[in-house]
């Protein structure tokens, strides 16, 4: 299986610098092997150049090997070959062996090879049957006939081929020193990005969505003729910038969390006293127009309303400011149970079910507002299904966690608004009458709620099935 190329800028770099140096490496291997190669052939050339044919030359007088006609092998190196040529036909052909002439047989192949090397006097590279490689030379005698001399090639190949494989063995050893040392260079040079990578990493796990964020000090040593060092000269620039924004935000979001609890905290008082004079006048024994009548149960009604709202946003308002809640053992079966009853008996249409372990569930929080919670989740099932859905509430206990889950198989809520579900004033139909629907502040107190108590609330919703499920500290 073939091994992916590295993805890390380290080992891009370092393969590069490895690579290259390969490549160096071979270039360097191939032309010293070449030079050596050329140089060594321009030596046989000139030593045949030297001998002047005189071996081959002698071969013509071997008609009766004696004392005195045997070839000249004098100053003629060990396997230098010698023939001579009469009319394009080796006449005679033979090789030093051990300082005397040794007679060849040459093939019919050998013998058309040296038939058609150049009368130049030029080094020719050939292959004999019997010899192997060779270099050979062929000039002109005084007879009209052509004379060959020849030295082996294999001294030549053999000091080419021992050049090359120093060259591997030291090449090979210049590739992992440079391999090793490249990584480490690489990862000294690449130090100062790292520590751009972990800043950039610390900022990315701050939770940036809400509530006041420390955010990291700068980048020291950020040379700004350097690449990295540009990049975190930005990075500081980003982050400064990033935290004024948050700091502008937080200080926005204070002000107007401020301005909700003063608000509702002042309306209660307006509200209640509205409230109060419309009960008041509802309960005068004399004769009261019809129309007054209903104008005062209207007032009665959106007051009721307005005091609700009033204490959402109080409630949101004191959570959104940390303010402490009660740690208690919680029966939340019991509690359950008692949400479920209320539950049925503002909507005996839908069919309430229960799904509870055999045994009790106790959590730390704060019943009543964990109460409130589950109220709420059961509430927004009535309100959002037809009469005849049903509505099971279970718990569940897994590992050191505690789930509760509201369920039902109406008709779900639409795909683009389950992001923003527990959103406050977040409403499902935006067409519906205010004086019929809810404040659209339920979902978002049963979240902020479970958050307070460590625990998290989530939604999964399609077409016959929607569920809500909170997530408790065991």
């Amino acid at each position: 299986m073939r091994r992916p190329p590295p993805r890390t800028l380290r080992g891009q770099l370092t393969l590069g610098l490895v690579a290259l140096l390969a490549f160096v490496c071979l270039a360097v291997g191939i032309i010293t092997a070449l030079a050596l190669r050329g140089f060594l052939m321009g030596r046989l050339d000139e030593q045949l150049s030297a001998s002047g044919g005189r071996f081959a030359a002698s071969l013509e007088h071997e008609a009766e090997p004696d004392a005195d006609n045997r070839p000249d092998t004098r100053g003629q190196a060990e396997s230098t070959f010698g023939a001579r040529l009469l009319n394009d036909t080796v006449t005679q052909a033979a090789v030093v062996d051990d300082a005397t002439a040794r007679p060849l047989r040459l093939t019919s192949g050998d013998r058309r090879t040296l038939a058609s090397i150049p009368v130049d006097g030029s080094g020719h590279s050939i292959r004999l049957s019997g010899l192997g490689k060779y270099r050979v030379t062929a000039v002109r005698g005084d007879d009209q006939d052509i004379m060959i001399t020849g030295l082996p090639l294999h001294p030549v190949e053999e000091t080419v081929h021992r050049l090359e494989a120093v060259e591997v063995v030291l090449f090979g050893a210049a590739l992992v020193v440079t391999g090793i040392a490249g990584a480490v260079w690489v990862q000294m040079a690449l130090r100062p990005l790292q520590k751009v990578t972990a800043r950039a990493a610390e900022v990315a796990g701050l939770p940036l969505a809400s509530g006041e964020v420390a955010m990291p000090g700068p980048l020291p040593d950020t040379d700004p003729r350097t690449e990295v060092g540009q990049v975190g000269t930005a990075l500081n620039h980003m982050l400064g910038h990033i935290e004024d924004a948050l700091t502008r935000r937080h200080a926005s979001e204070e002000r107007l969390r401020h301005f909700a609890a003063d608000a509702s905290h002042e309306l209660r008082t307006p509200v209640a006293n509205i409230r109060g004079h419309a009960e008041l006048a509802l309960r005068h024994h004399g004769p009261v127009p019809a129309e007054v009548r209903h104008a005062l149960e209207r007032i009665d009604s959106e007051s009721q309303r307005m005091t609700r709202l009033v204490d959402d946003l109080l409630l949101l308002a004191r959570l959104d400011a940390g303010r402490p809640l009660e740690h208690e053992p919680v029966d939340l079966t019991l509690l359950i149970l008692n949400a479920t009853d209320d539950a049925r008996a503002a909507g005996p249409g839908h069919h309430w079910l229960l799904d509870l372990p055999e045994e009790p569930v106790t959590v730390t929080g704060d019943a009543h507002r964990l109460q409130q919670a589950i109220g709420n989740l059961l509430a927004n099932a009535r309100t959002h299904t037809p009469p005849g859905t049903d509505v099971t509430t279970s718990l569940t206990t897994e590992q050191a966690t505690v789930c509760v889950e509201v369920r039902d198989n109406g008709p779900g809520i639409p795909d683009e608004l389950q992001p923003e579900v527990f959103g406050r004033f977040v409403r499902a139909d935006h067409t519906r009458s205010r004086s019929t629907g809810g404040t659209g502040l339920g979902l978002a107190i049963v979240h902020a709620v479970i958050t307070a108590h460590g625990g998290t609330a989530t939604i999964t919703s399609r077409p016959g099935h929607t569920a809500f499920r909170l997530t408790l500290p065991g």
